[in-house]
């Protein structure tokens, strides 16, 4: 895996913890599971799913009571990255702040990565 020994792979910002909290309570859930998927103009779409059950090879990050599982195949794209929840006048959800990505569409809903190697090339450092 890519996680650093001592370091979270993601941090969660004290709105999404209560976010994560008030799903998980609500729908009396695990935690949400965070991955990355194909598609978009950029290439690369953040996924959010309820999780019922904790897969073994998912990257467990639990904070304050918050709970998020890393799907194995998006642990390298999402390490450093900070989630947060936002609301405005026109919409509301979570928002990544994720130091990986190089690129986004217009919208933000799409993304594009450094490349695979240099990404395990900065993991190595």
């Amino acid at each position: 895996m890519f996680a650093i020994p001592g370091k979270q792979a993601v941090t969660i910002t004290p709105t999404a913890i209560r976010q994560i909290v008030k799903l998980m309570d609500a729908k009396g859930h695990k935690g949400l599971r965070v991955g990355v998927k194909k598609g978009g103009c950029a290439g690369m779409e953040y996924t959010m799913d309820y999780v019922d059950e904790i897969d073994a090879h998912d990257e467990l990050v639990e904070q304050d009571g918050a709970r998020v599982m890393i799907a194995p195949m998006a642990q390298m794209f999402l390490f450093g990255t900070e989630i947060d929840y936002e609301t405005s006048l026109l919409e509301s959800g979570f928002k990544f702040r994720n130091p990986n990505v190089v690129d986004a569409c217009g919208c933000g809903e799409s993304i594009k990565f450094k490349d695979v190697e240099e990404l395990s090339a900065e993991r190595d450092a």
